[in-house]
């Protein structure tokens, strides 16, 4: 039975608020179509993930398909759901919110946003990032959703008319409708917030990120099993990036100066469509193949060797393409690219990072199903996944996620997997 239903806007996001769960022996499913039936697609986990998809829709559209996706939980008598929202308040959470609440008729609902222990608090209100209010963040300057408001009650309220109120976790009130944004800056308050509602019978809608859904576990009653332990990964990594976040970039940097070999994917080759169908796009990704059997350690990067991406830009606005068109050309592009580095002669370990490229990616194979197992480090999650008549693994994280020296840590414990 289907004891938690979380409803995330993006691939990424699913996964990594999933393996809060997964990670402590508990089944939990990832399923990337909102359509299907969710009974068949839990095949008896009790946690459900469905990645809605909407951080990009416009907000009425965003709210329609989060409506539609916490109706069927309500209808199947999913007695808990958990709007999974960004760590940086990315894409249409007010509206998101207040779908869920009207699906499941409640006239409130707790919002916990922070995630201490990756910098994101919430402070009388304002949600921070690595100390900076998150509109002066990395995720004020996303070229593709551009966080502008970081008083979290005015960022609602450009989606929602329902009312917000900030508070602590020891003065949350008793009465009263609206949403409560609920201040955390450690994971204790997380831990003490979650006590207070579960006490007081209101967990049954909640939201905020993978920090929160952390706590969830044991508050709700769910069957906590064996962990899973790491199992042994394929030789080398190649990792394809679509993220543009500074914090990723600054990973491949540090990647590429310790033992990676980086490609960049050229904008004609992420932006001409059907470029991959042509004389030179099937030369280049059979070129891209044998690099894979050549260099065990392999970056391929949807980003420009410079760092503004001014050629792809430039390459866009040559064309008349929208911000819009930019983002799915190049999500679209790396969906193709994928399964064919899959056909590499020698299998390796794979990240993706960026949810549009991973969901590009997984819907061009037709995989539509996933199961996280375990963070390898913080935010950074190993899935399982059935492909092309085999069992896959694959590592994926959000974009603003992980330490500067990630891809040469996971080279690392790759390398002693096979001392």
């Amino acid at each position: 039975m289907i004891k938690l239903l979380i409803i995330a806007d993006d691939f990424t996001g699913g996964l990594d608020t999933g393996v809060q769960f997964a990670a402590k022996g508990i089944r939990t499913r990832v399923v990337t179509d909102p359509d299907t039936d969710y009974v068949s697609a839990a095949d008896g986990a009790e946690v459900l993930v469905v990645v809605a998809e909407t951080r990009h829709m416009p907000a009425y559209k965003a709210y329609d398909m989060v409506y539609r996706v916490a109706l069927k939980g309500r209808r199947l008598n999913v007695p808990h759901v958990y709007k999974k929202t960004d760590s940086g308040l990315r894409g249409n959470i007010g509206a998101e919110l207040s779908a869920v609440m009207d699906a499941y008729g409640e006239k409130r609902m707790a919002f916990l946003p922070s995630m201490p222990s990756m910098g994101r608090i919430t402070r009388n209100g304002v949600h921070y990032v690595d100390g900076q209010p998150v509109n002066q963040s990395v995720f004020g300057r996303d070229p593709f959703e551009p966080v502008t408001e970081s008083d979290v009650i005015r960022l609602l309220a450009l989606q929602t008319p329902v009312k917000a109120r900030s508070v602590t976790w020891d003065s949350l009130p008793e009465s009263g409708e609206g949403f409560l944004i609920v201040d955390a800056e450690t994971d204790e308050d997380l831990r003490k917030a979650g006590e207070r509602l579960a006490a007081s019978g209101r967990l049954r809608v909640t939201a905020g990120c993978a920090g929160f859904a952390s706590v969830l576990p044991e508050l709700l009653g769910l069957a906590v099993g064996e962990p899973p332990r790491i199992p042994k990964l394929d030789d080398g990594l190649f990792i394809l990036c679509g993220s543009v976040n500074p914090i990723t970039l600054r990973q491949l940097d540090y990647a590429e100066l310790n033992g990676f070999t980086r490609l960049h994917i050229a904008p004609e080759q992420k932006l001409e469509a059907g470029y991959f169908e042509t004389e030179d796009g099937l030369r280049t990704l059979g070129e891209w193949r044998d690099a894979i059997d050549a260099c065990p350690w392999l970056i391929l990067d949807a980003n420009d060797a410079g760092r503004d991406n001014a050629d792809t830009a430039a390459y866009a606005a040559k064309r008349g393409m929208s911000t819009e068109e930019l983002r799915s050309g190049i999500s679209s592009a790396l969906g193709v690219i994928l399964p064919e580095m899959l056909k590499a002669r020698t299998a390796r370990t794979m990240l993706i990072t960026g949810g549009d490229t991973l969901l590009q990616c997984m819907d061009r194979m037709r995989v539509h199903h996933m199961e996280p197992l375990l963070e390898i480090f913080q935010g950074v999650v190993l899935s399982r996944f059935e492909a092309m008549g085999h069992a896959r693994f694959v590592i994926t994280k959000s974009g603003g996620f992980g330490e500067e020296t990630l891809m040469a840590d996971l080279k690392r414990l790759i390398e002693e997997q096979y001392r």
